[in-house]
């Protein structure tokens, strides 16, 4: 078992993977076989695919704050006139349409947080339909994730009202940036320095819920998180490090987090929640 990115990196290389590390470490942990675990994970990619299907073809959340941008996404792409490239803006795609289902009520699987389902689904399925990855490499992808994500919430937090968003979308990016480059054949210390990355650019990132719902800002900022993990994952494959070891990365955003004011942590108490527009919506809702 691995209790910072720095033994799990040296553990990684031990067994040639960081998904393989976690599935042994899964294995060891719940007295399962390597068949039962990697069953349990495919029953979370099955949650993940329906999620990102359903929220395309249009879903909308009970309070109408949100709902088909997915789908407006989806047209975008299909023009064939975008700016950025189409594997990140597929990206953002499937992370608006996991989490607007998610406003919707409907079932997705959090990765870390069901505010931040989005990015993890959203990249990963954004690879699979450039490369082709097959049931296998996706599985491994969530493997890869979820270690870098079991550092961080061991060692800092992956809760808004805790930590702010950058614990709940700040750790859900750096996961999936992990995952990307073991996915493109980078090493476990490239992965590491992927999560150091976008860590550091989405330090300080606010919860602040209109209304005290997983709906807005929360949406948006799972898109730009698969966009910031992918970025992030380029950089770190490109031989590109981060000055400060991942490790204290971590602890940085865990002091942060505890430095950050109550307004900012899932209170609906600062940020946009307080604008005239958010009080006029939380009004609306809730009288």
């Amino acid at each position: 078992m691995f209790k910072s990115v720095e033994e799990l990196v040296k553990q990684a290389n031990e067994y040639g993977s960081v998904s393989e590390l976690m599935i042994q470490v899964e294995m060891r942990t719940s007295q399962e076989n390597r068949e039962q675990v990697i069953n349990k994970m495919k029953q979370q990619l099955d949650v993940m695919k329906n999620g990102v299907a359903r929220g395309i073809n249009g879903v909308e959340s009970p309070t109408k704050l949100r709902g088909g941008d997915a789908v407006l996404m989806d047209d975008y792409l299909k023009k064939g006139e975008f700016i950025c490239g189409e594997t990140v803006l597929t990206a953002v795609k499937n992370a608006i349409a996991t989490n607007e289902v998610n406003a919707a009520m409907g079932l997705i699987c959090a990765t870390p947080t069901a505010g931040s389902a989005g990015v993890v689904p959203g990249v990963l399925f954004a690879l699979t339909d450039r490369y082709g990855l097959s049931e296998l490499e996706q599985l491994n992808f969530l493997f890869t994730a979820g270690a870098f994500g079991l550092v961080m919430a061991n060692n800092a937090s992956i809760s808004g009202a805790e930590g702010g968003c950058q614990a709940e979308v700040g750790s859900a990016s750096a996961m999936a940036s992990a995952a990307i480059v073991e996915n493109r054949g980078g090493t476990p210390e490239a992965s590491s320095q992927a999560v150091a990355i976008t860590l550091k650019n989405m330090m300080g990132l606010i919860c602040d819920p209109v209304a005290g719902l997983v709906e807005v800002p929360c949406v948006k900022r799972n898109a730009l998180g698969a966009s910031q993990a992918m970025v992030s994952a380029d950089m770190a494959l490109a031989g590109i490090t981060s000055a400060i070891p991942t490790d204290e990365v971590i602890e940085a955003m865990y002091q942060v987090g505890r430095q950050m004011p109550t307004a900012f942590k899932e209170t609906a108490e600062g940020g946009l929640a307080t604008t005239p527009t958010g009080k006029r919506l939380a009004k609306e809702i809730f009288g």
